[in-house]
């Protein structure tokens, strides 16, 4: 295996504040989907691809998310501890990269639900990484994705390029939260929390932004009906 990918980390910090009332005494990440947690999808993918490490930072009802993942065998686990303070989700990675080799590393948001197609979306993502082009892949989906409703993030040109939605005509593709970056892009990033949105303005300007449209299914789990509609949506596809 190349060494793009060794490492990874999840996003699992947030407030997962539309989700309420389930996440009032439970963290977004553990609300399990089809009776598993979506904290476990994302550590299972990561393992399925070879992943040996993944970083998993903590603030909202911390201790549950710890308590949880030292029951995990593999991939191993390192906590990065945003008790004090949030950092989003640019200051996370940033906090994290000291953890995280210095190749481009797998990034899922804790609340991502991704059912594989033909190809392992992770799998897919390292065969199309080109460190000398990219400073960041990002797994995509068609906007009618299950739970969606909004208008897209991105527009994909033909040779993988993105930019944003709003800027020009063509479809738009909404952005799954799984991805390969590469640390490089953090180069003079915010020391105070900021939002990955930032840096991937930076690498559409450089022309170093790219993505990825998987042969799977995304759904987007946001508020409690959305979870049943997904649960739904497992069972009619037997996973």
């Amino acid at each position: 295996m190349s060494d793009v990918g060794k490492t990874g980390m999840i996003l699992a910090a947030g407030f997962g504040t539309r989700m309420r009332p389930l996440t009032d005494t439970l963290p977004k990440p553990l609300i399990s989907v089809g009776g598993i947690t979506l904290l476990d999808r994302a550590l299972d993918q990561m393992l399925r691809a070879g992943v040996g490490k993944a970083v998993v930072n903590v603030h909202y009802l911390a201790e549950q998310i710890e308590t949880h993942v030292a029951r995990q065998r593999a991939p191993a686990i390192v906590i990065s501890d945003e008790r004090e303070k949030l950092l989003d989700t640019g200051g996370g990675l940033k906090k994290a990269l000291p953890h995280l080799e210095d190749h481009a590393f797998f990034v899922s948001n804790g609340d991502s639900l991704w059912v594989e197609g033909a190809v392992p979306l992770l799998q897919a993502l390292r065969s199309a990484w080109r460190d000398d082009e990219m400073d960041c892949l990002l797994a995509l989906a068609p906007i009618d994705a299950l739970g969606y409703e909004g208008d897209g993030d991105f527009h994909l040109a033909s040779d993988g390029r993105l930019r944003r939605a709003q800027a020009g005509p063509g479809g738009a593709y909404v952005a799954t939260g799984i991805y390969l970056v590469h640390p490089r892009l953090f180069e003079n990033a915010p020391d105070e929390p900021f939002s990955m949105n930032l840096l991937w303005d930076r690498a559409i300007a450089d022309g170093r932004l790219h993505g990825l449209l998987g042969d799977g299914e995304w759904m987007h789990v946001g508020t409690p009906g959305a979870l049943a509609d997904a649960e739904a949506r497992l069972l009619e596809l037997g996973v």
